[in-house]
């Protein structure tokens, strides 16, 4: 079923005169660049917030013993997108996009008995909807793997992820500083398959992991009743480079480098004829987590 975009470029012959630029923006006003695609724009947007929440490794192969697990939480920082990535409305007004810095996430893992040299585990992580930075989110993520060592330090294993994201707030702005702020929805979902590896130094595990995701998300927006399609969801290669560490049996620790580098995207049949690139979505960031072992 062919799916109906009811794009807000459509209202830019009327609302251009009155529409509001942020100020640290405003020196990027004016006629959009000559690559300036909206969709493509909106595309990225919604593409960004996605990938900024899947649920990367922060372990490593192996992340516990037998019977083993954690709690604990991880921080994800959400890097602010600059001016150029912020305008809308056919290059006429800039969106709240960088509202919340980091993503505070509770997790638990926990690893089951060894099915021979197969450690298998299993891990949760989830965001109540508490309001802060101006939004409500509800982030439920989930990952099942399995590792085995090959040798006295090597670690191979493989995992599933999955996420899905409930965003309510007011990130697409009124158009004129007169309007009266109303919240949007932002609805995502992502998913991938990573491959691996890591070298077992005792106290610390560094690691590396290579994947594919795919996201999906849905944008209404309140203050028109409009619903924003992603025509360019991405669907691309991901990777992770961090370490995993855990001090006196107890305090387990992690960090990581994770991208999204740009997938290819298949668009509807109805979609605006536009190369898929890096530019429909890619992401660099960093995520940390502190954990107790138990």
């Amino acid at each position: 079923m062919r799916r109906l975009l009811i794009s807000v470029g459509l209202l830019s012959l009327s609302l251009t005169a009155s529409a509001q630029v942020a100020e640290e923006c405003k020196d990027f006003a004016g006629p959009p660049p000559k690559d300036y695609d909206e969709q493509t724009q909106q595309d990225f947007l919604a593409n960004y917030v996605a990938l900024a929440t899947t649920f990367s490794p922060l372990h490593g192969p192996i992340p516990h013993e037998p019977g083993h697990g954690s709690l604990g939480i991880q921080i994800g920082i959400i890097p602010p997108l600059g001016c150029e990535k912020r305008f809308a409305l056919q290059h006429t007004k800039t969106e709240d996009t960088n509202k919340a810095p980091i993503i505070p996430r509770p997790t638990a893992t926990l690893a089951f008995p060894n099915i021979g040299i197969v450690h298998p585990y299993i891990g949760l992580g989830y965001v109540p909807p508490v309001k802060v930075f101006g939004t409500t989110n509800v982030i439920l993520s989930g990952e099942i793997g399995v590792g085995f060592p090959l040798g006295d330090m090597l670690q191979l294993g493989t995992r599933f992820h999955a996420t899905t994201q409930k965003t309510v707030g007011e990130f697409v702005t009124p158009f004129t500083d007169e309007e009266p702020a109303i919240d949007d929805l932002f609805l995502a979902s992502t998913f991938g398959l990573d491959l691996m590896g890591g070298i077992d130094l005792d106290i610390i595990v560094p690691y590396l992991a290579f994947g594919i995701t795919d996201a999906s998300t849905f944008t209404f927006i309140g203050d028109d009743g409009i619903l924003a399609n992603n025509y360019h969801p991405y669907f691309g290669p991901t990777f992770s480079a961090g370490i995993d560490g855990l001090v006196a049996e107890r305090f387990r620790f992690g960090g990581e480098f994770y991208g999204a580098l740009g997938g290819y995207s298949l668009p509807d049949l109805d979609a605006p004829s536009v190369t898929p690139a890096a530019r429909y979505g890619h992401i660099y960031t960093a995520r940390f987590k502190v954990a107790v072992e138990l």
